[in-house]
């Protein structure tokens, strides 16, 4: 626990922090610190608009943040926590207190609650927060914490490992914003 501490005043002083996901790991800033989002963006070399999806902690925390109609919410206690991101509407909330680069133009946003205990207990604790791959743009991703090391090196404040290692492949995307739920990666 002395390592999420770690990673929780680290995110409230608007550093970034790599951890472990179901999936990959992820690199983390307060997803409602507009500043911290800009130095992720920094540090990944990722262009500006192109927006990074949240991790939230638990489904409960997604009404919050998205508009859900009953089969979104079906959709989302099916699928989720899981290796799945899901792009949904904001809310009128979800926009006023997300980061301009989570949302881009304000069209959807992408949310997850990874099935991984170190993740979803940071982002209980300093969500939402980022949840982007802790690679460089448009870079392979690291399969493990050394190299993700050495691709962000000192531009991340924490390095969090834990147990069970990231399975080394992306999330689904599955595009609820639309009429017809369209998987846009497999």
């Amino acid at each position: 626990m002395a390592q999420i501490d770690a990673a929780v005043r680290a995110l409230a002083r608007g550093e970034l922090v790599v951890y472990p996901t179901d999936t990959l790991y992820g690199l983390a800033a307060r997803a409602t610190d507009r500043r911290a989002v800009t130095r992720l963006f920094q540090a990944k070399q990722r262009p500006a608009d192109s927006p990074v999806s949240i991790a939230v902690s638990s489904l409960e925390e997604i009404e919050a943040l998205a508009r859900l109609t009953n089969s979104e919410r079906a959709f989302l206690r099916r699928e989720l926590p899981g290796p799945v991101t899901v792009l949904l509407p904001p809310s009128p909330g979800g926009l006023q207190r997300l980061a301009p680069q989570v949302t881009g133009v304000g069209r959807s946003i992408g949310v997850r609650v990874p099935d991984h205990p170190v993740a979803r207990e940071l982002a209980r604790r300093a969500g939402p927060i980022t949840c982007t791959s802790a690679n460089l743009h448009g870079q392979p991703n690291p399969t493990d914490l050394d190299g993700v090391r050495s691709a962000l090196g000192r531009a991340v404040a924490v390095y969090l490992d834990g147990e069970p290692a990231p399975r080394g492949a992306a999330s689904r995307v599955v595009d609820l914003t639309a009429q017809v739920p369209t998987v846009l990666r497999e």
